[in-house]
């Protein structure tokens, strides 16, 4: 797994470790104390329920912590030449349907908005192509073959 990541994606990152600390964790633990002061916790259902959110809450906040270590912010170059990692990149399928993506780590992928990771498939396939380039994506569903149109430090 690549350990870059694109500076708003460690500000992301880094505003969820924060809120679950200062927010949702000290209200969860008050929320279990209170549960706890009521008296017989084993059917107790406020007691058990944050519990099992204190634990939800504590792993994700050591996943986050351990990434948040060893992440390292990557900025696209200005005028890149060919796809890297950061980089906007438009493609056009077989069928004319045009598509924009942004490579990134895998802590920030999100397709719905536009980011994809540079270790999947569709990240490796287009990595190092240029513009006019032809590149076959190998995809569980058959192949793709698309031409980049466009590649970009910022979004399009």
């Amino acid at each position: 797994m690549t350990n870059l990541i694109t500076a708003d994606g460690l500000k992301r990152l880094q505003d969820e470790y924060d809120h679950l600390w200062r927010v949702e964790r000290p209200k969860v633990v008050q929320g279990v104390a209170d549960a706890a002061a009521e008296g017989d916790r084993s059917e107790n259902a406020e007691y058990i329920y944050g519990k099992k959110r204190l634990r939800e809450i504590d792993r994700k906040l050591k996943h986050l912590g351990g990434r948040l270590k060893v992440l390292k912010v990557a900025t696209p170059p200005a005028n890149p030449g060919a796809v890297s990692f950061g980089c906007w990149v438009t493609y056009e399928d077989e069928d004319g349907n045009e598509r924009c993506y942004q490579l990134v780590g895998a802590d920030e992928f999100d397709v719905n908005q536009g980011r994809i990771s540079i270790d999947s498939p569709v990240g490796q396939a287009l990595l190092q192509k240029r513009i006019d380039d032809e590149v076959t994506i190998r995809r569980p569903s058959g192949e793709l073959t698309v031409y980049i149109t466009g590649i970009s430090s910022a979004r399009p």
